[in-house]
């Protein structure tokens, strides 16, 4: 089993570019703005936190109504 609770997932127009797994959920959302700056621009750029373990997504960009 994976120790890292918090994954992060980039996608862009349907397909998965990016992951990362990081242990503490702080550590994992401050990654997680930093993405939206560095991938936002790419088409159809989705960015997506997640806690394995809950397993329920924490929060999305961008954000869906």
């Amino acid at each position: 089993m994976q120790s890292d609770r918090y994954h992060l997932l980039l996608a862009s127009a349907g397909r998965p570019v990016q992951h990362g797994w990081w242990a503490r959920e702080a550590t994992a959302r401050a990654k997680f703005t930093r993405w939206i700056g560095e991938y936002g621009n790419l088409p159809g750029a989705r960015i997506t936190l997640i806690d394995e373990v809950a397993g329920e997504t924490l929060t999305t960009w961008p954000e869906v109504p």
